[in-house]
């Protein structure tokens, strides 16, 4: 098979399991809590980094922002062997309450966002593997017995950004949707059409509906108490990694 064209990578330079954040310094801020790291490729959003964690040998792989960008990922990183997705990312809160640093498991996406729908119908669920999603609440048990900060339910992924408007946050709200962010209906709905697992665990970095908003500048873009949550959100995906 040829080197994928995006990813830049071919059979025998990744292994089964990937932990997919979006952002690519997030590859780096993960891979430091592993051993053996070795940076395989990188092009555009797509750094792919090979790591062990505890023993387990596992990929990390950004995937830009959205999900375009990551059903590339998906895609490539399926095609050259592949078999579980662990998406690590960020996400707004939907629901009162709802901290942020505090952490979502997702256990479906409604797609409101363009990608899937060129693969299927919408009426199709994304949805996320089961072994995969137990594994994050497991491990967040584990993690300190602080389980009531991780809250698991169903999110949306949103394609538009800056068209979430009151009105759809107050939509969203009203269908018990948790969270908003950006990439998981589509991980969720390759991974299963593909015969493949995929769950995603998301740290809170602001709530719509109470006016909470990530930062203004590059080093505020997550407030302080979401970026040093954004380590347990790497550790609970670490010790899933090593539970799949």
């Amino acid at each position: 098979m040829a080197k994928q064209p995006h990813l830049l990578v071919e059979p025998g330079d990744v292994t089964d399991i990937a932990l997919i954040p979006g952002d690519p310094g997030r590859v780096d801020r993960i891979a430091a809590r592993c051993e053996e790291r070795e940076v395989v490729a990188e092009n555009r959003e797509y750094r792919v980094v090979n790591a062990a964690f505890e023993g387990r040998e596992l990929t990390i792989c950004s995937t830009g922002i959205g999900c375009p960008s990551a059903a590339i990922a998906v895609e490539e990183l399926s095609n050259v062997g592949v078999e579980t997705f662990l998406r690590v990312g960020t996400t707004g809160a939907l629901q009162r309450g709802i901290e942020i640093g505090d952490m979502v498991v997702a256990t479906g996406a409604a797609k409101n966002e363009g990608t899937t729908k060129r693969y299927e119908s919408v009426e199709y669920p994304a949805v996320p593997d089961y072994d995969v999603v137990t594994a994050l609440v497991e491990s967040a048990e584990i993690d300190g017995g602080r389980v009531g900060q991780v809250h698991v339910g169903p999110i949306a992924s949103d394609d538009a950004y800056y068209a979430e408007d009151d009105a759809f946050v107050r939509d969203w709200e009203a269908a018990g949707l948790l969270a908003v962010e950006m990439e998981a209906a589509a991980v969720f709905t390759l991974a299963r059409r593909k015969g493949l697992r995929a769950g995603a665990i998301c740290t809170v970095d602001g709530n719509l509906v109470e006016g909470t908003q990530k930062g203004e500048t590059e080093d505020e873009e997550l407030p302080e108490k979401a970026r040093n949550n954004v380590e347990r959100a790497i550790e609970i995906a670490l010790t899933a990694a090593t539970r799949l």
